[in-house]
């Protein structure tokens, strides 16, 4: 196969050589493109070029890319593939011998490139030292696959027998890279299938796992141990500590990684307490993470929810992509179950409270049927009444002068709650129950109230028991750490019989009534604090000291409805000021000129002057009258034709 134009090229010995590795490098492990530069310098090999490229289209199929080289200058494929790319098609420089030869399928020779006028890569010609060139295409099943592109330094006639060698040579070229083609897209395929049966192992592994989750926290709601036991259950699973608080940041559980219940590593953290309290409300879905001022421990919480509202919370110490996704799904399953776990104790606990008061109010109404089987109710509930208790009435601190509608229906619940949290832990059991807006406490002392004989009924002169009193501190105090409010507490003496507990809560809500009225918060208070006002209290008909009231304050009650005055007002800030003009003036926020003046005018329509004491002791049972009938200042502008008699208020 030796003539004029093939001087110089090999015999087919070689030519099948040279085959063979292309074949080999197919099945090598090597890249395509090192198979690329195999082929051009097999070109230049076999048929005695001083350059050869194989040239390829982007993923586009606009231009034509040098992607496998032999002898060509790395500047040389920088300058065709960047700065002069060859188009595929005709451009405003003429159309490229790849770009002919790509599109048509046919070899396409340039013997002298310096004598074409549009060819516009003569300056990189140059450069690379080639003068003439041809392409032939890389030709696999009916489709081009790119160009097998060579040179030469000197002008040179490519012949037909030249160009049949090297169009049969890049078929064979052709066939090894859509063959390698072919094995690079089988390995990618059999590593996403290897990388897909690992992820779904790992997926089964974590159903499995999920699932193992599942039923143990399931476990727990079946053995009804509550929120603790799903506490030390997740913690277990976790193998960090966990704390469940309620919607008002009360703990409602906590635990260590060994499932312990304790809540010091909670307490203990800087900044959580106030992080806490800025994400109760928040009910973000599943796992999320927080840090207090977006800096120091990060902290994982979960929203428990219940009826689209947030019940609870869930906290871990720890950033959520060290849980992991069993960790994730074990807390997000948690607040689920704890939301089941919920409902039931609130179900339960509205039952137990209801059921405490109905009893409560047959108790305070005395109704003969009710009373027949109240002790025997109480017993069944877990509370022992032929003990004495001391009542303790609890009211949250509000403006006296806001309306109940404004100050929040769930005041008495939340109160009720941490009282609740309180007296499970006493024995005997105290009977807490909601009573009206109050919460009212039957808390169990000793006979004598700690004021008599042992086994003796006790006098109407003794205190309140010491225990009672301590209890109504130990109260308050639960509440301000469990409540954002606080609350005053009165206590009454103890009743040793179920006939003294009306006139007990009818006198301990009074106390309670003129302590706020008197804007004083945050204390407990028995009847003994208030003096005058604490006997006053014991009266079981006040009418005609009512009446003896209105006879004293006509005057100046007619005065200030007619005049829209406020000279009573001012008479009690004075009285209750120890007599003292300027610390009148001051709470008041007038002139001390001007209470000088009311005064002078209360005296005027009294026919009395205020530095004689007859008149002062009877201007102070009339105003103790008034306000133990719970009459406040605005009222107290009714005139005593308008006012009910006989009625109190406290």
């Amino acid at each position: 196969m030796r003539n004029a134009a093939t001087e110089g090229h090999t015999d087919l010995r070689t030519w099948l050589g040279a085959i063979a590795d292309l074949a080999e490098a197919v099945n090598s492990t090597g890249s395509v493109h090192s198979l690329l530069d195999l082929v051009a310098r097999t070109a230049c090999r076999l048929m005695s070029y001083d350059f050869c490229s194989v040239m390829l289209p982007d993923p586009t199929h606009q231009v034509l890319a040098i992607e496998g080289a032999c002898g060509l200058s790395a500047g040389y494929i920088r300058g065709v593939n960047i700065k002069h790319p060859v188009r595929i098609g005709a451009g405003e420089s003429g159309e490229a011998p790849s770009s002919r030869a790509f599109r048509t399928g046919r070899a396409v020779a340039l013997s002298d490139v310096t004598a074409e006028t549009h060819y516009a890569w003569g300056g990189v010609a140059e450069r690379q030292g080639y003068r003439s060139i041809i392409a032939v295409p890389l030709m696999a099943s009916g489709s081009c696959l790119g160009t097998l592109t060579c040179y030469r330094a000197d002008v040179h006639e490519f012949s037909d027998d030249e160009q049949e060698l090297l169009t049969t040579l890049a078929n064979q070229a052709a066939i090894a890279i859509e063959t390698a083609r072919l094995r690079d897209r089988e390995q990618q395929t059999i590593g996403e299938l290897r990388e897909l049966n690992d992820s779904l192992r790992e997926q089964h592994a974590l159903l499995r796992r999920s699932e193992d989750i599942h039923r143990q926290l399931t476990e727990v709601a079946l053995r009804g141990e509550g929120v603790h036991g799903v506490a030390q259950a997740l913690a277990a699973l976790l193998e960090r500590p966990v704390l469940f608080e309620d919607a008002y940041g009360s703990t409602l559980a906590a635990a260590d990684a060994g499932g312990a219940i304790t809540d010091d590593r909670f307490d203990g953290a800087d900044g959580f307490s106030a992080l806490r309290r800025s994400l109760t409300e928040t009910a973000a879905a599943g796992v999320v993470e927080t840090r207090e001022d977006g800096s120091g421990t990060p902290w994982a919480t979960c929203a428990v929810v219940l009826a689209k509202e947030v019940v609870a919370r869930i906290w871990t110490p720890g950033d959520v992509v060290g849980l992991g996704p069993l960790g994730r799904r074990a807390i997000e399953h948690a607040a689920v179950v704890a939301a089941l776990e919920m409902l039931r104790e609130c179900t339960a606990v509205d039952v137990e409270w209801r059921l405490r008061g109905e009893l409560l109010t047959d108790l305070l109404a005395q109704r003969p049927a009710a009373m027949a089987t109240v002790v025997a109710r109480a017993a069944r509930l877990g509370h022992d009444l032929h003990r004495a208790h001391s009542v303790l009435v609890v009211r949250a601190d509000t403006d006296p002068v806001t309306p109940a509608s404004d100050r929040g229906t769930d005041a008495p619940r939340r109160v009720l709650s941490a009282v609740h949290t309180l007296a499970i832990r006493q024995t005997p059991r105290p009977l807490a129950a909601r009573h009206g807006d109050d919460v009212v406490v039957l808390w169990p002392v000793d006979h004598d109230g700690g004021n008599g004989s042992a086994g003796e009924p006790p006098t109407a002169a003794a205190g309140a028991a010491p225990e009672a009193v301590a209890a109504a501190d130990a109260i308050r105090r639960c509440v301000v750490r469990a409540l954002p409010i606080t609350v005053t507490v009165a206590v009454s003496r103890p009743c040793a019989d179920l006939a003294d507990y009306p006139a007990a809560f009818r006198t301990t809500r009074g106390v309670l009534t003129l302590t706020q009225l008197r804007g004083r918060r945050d204390r407990t208070v028995e009847l003994g604090d208030l003096g005058v006002q604490g006997l006053l209290l014991q009266l079981e008909d006040p009418s005609e000291l009512l009446r003896f009231a209105d006879r004293v304050l006509a005057p100046v009650l007619d005065y200030d409805r007619r005049r829209n005055t406020r000279l009573l007002h001012t008479l009690r800030t004075y009285f209750a000021h120890g007599l003292s003009t300027a610390r009148t003036a001051e709470v008041l926020f007038v002139h001390p000129n001007t209470v000088g003046l009311r005064l002078k005018r209360v005296e005027e329509l009294l026919g009395v002057s205020l530095t004689q004491p007859d008149a002062l002791l009877r201007l102070t049972a009339a105003l103790a009258a008034i306000e133990v009938d719970g009459l406040d200042a605005d009222r107290a502008q009714e005139s005593p034709s308008q006012r009910p008699r006989g009625t109190r208020q406290g």
